[in-house]
């Protein structure tokens, strides 16, 4: 699975790839591309050829039929899921529960968010008849 997102994976992501996917192996991005994937512009118009050594990564890297996890910036995100469809790569994104607990600190509610891992989705097509 190539991982092309801006945190780390946890424990639990990690083992629920090995056995709901049957993942043997996990490809990061070198530390350039992943300041480049967690750092997107937002002053650029168009981020095409920004995200050209991010699609070249993952052609090298990439077989067909292999897993990729994809979450960020919206706009790349949906470049590379789209570039990763046309190479036959698999695009996921993670989902995640959140408990939220709210506390009372010095008279103010203080809300802390604990998000869990709950599973890998595949991004999918609309078909709109």
């Amino acid at each position: 699975m190539i991982l092309l997102f801006n945190h780390t994976l946890t424990y639990t992501q990690k083992e629920d790839a090995k056995s709901s996917l049957n993942v043997k192996k996990f490809i990061t991005p070198t530390q350039e591309l992943q300041h480049t994937w967690s750092n997107i512009p937002t002053k650029v118009e168009s981020l095409v050829l920004l995200l050209a050594p991010i699609r070249e990564f993952i052609t090298k890297e990439a077989k067909k039929g292999e897993y990729i996890l994809i979450q960020g910036d919206f706009g790349a995100t949906y470049q590379i899921v789209e570039f990763s469809k046309s190479l036959g790569l698999i695009p996921l994104y993670a989902t995640t529960k959140r408990e939220v607990i709210e506390t009372l600190e010095d008279n103010k509610v203080v809300k802390k968010s604990i998000f869990r891992h709950e599973r890998f989705r595949k991004y999918e097509n609309f078909d709109a008849k």
